[in-house]
């Protein structure tokens, strides 16, 4: 069984703590990395910006894959090293420390960024059945492995 969920929001400080909500069932590394790919979206795309946001959880791969869709395919994710002093500009590095993977899926008319987290990385995180393989990577995206 592949548990997903699929939310259609804007991108807006509000939507934050809905999607928090809305994945109450994760474990909190789940609920942390889809609020930054979120907020990412709002900094960077633009507050408003129509996204839809997936959560795709497995267990024969024992992963669980965060899609943040948005239709600008252009404004693309960059792994900053933010300093202390600094307001902004960790989302990205957070991400990358807390996620296994993370990529960028490009198409002419939006992108999707996501990330994979192994199950159970955290307290909270449900068990999945068993489902169906994730989808595949994009050639041209990162991906940490």
């Amino acid at each position: 069984m592949r548990t997903a969920l699929e939310l259609r929001m804007l991108a807006t400080p509000k939507a934050a703590p809905e999607l928090r909500h809305h994945l109450r069932e994760h474990g909190y590394d789940v609920r942390l990395c889809a609020t930054e790919l979120l907020t990412n979206v709002i900094d960077h795309v633009g507050e408003g910006t129509p996204v839809t946001v997936r959560v795709i959880g497995t267990a024969r791969h024992g992963r669980t894959r965060i899609e943040v869709t948005d239709p600008d395919p252009r404004t693309l994710p960059v792994l900053l090293s933010a300093t202390e002093a600094e307001v902004s500009g960790r989302g990205m590095a957070l991400l990358d420390a807390l996620a296994d993977r993370w990529g960028v899926d490009q198409a002419p008319d939006r992108k999707t960024v996501w990330c994979e987290l192994r199950n159970g990385s955290d307290a909270g995180e449900p068990e999945a059945g068993p489902s169906a393989p994730l989808p595949p990577e994009c050639p041209s995206g990162r991906v940490n492995s």
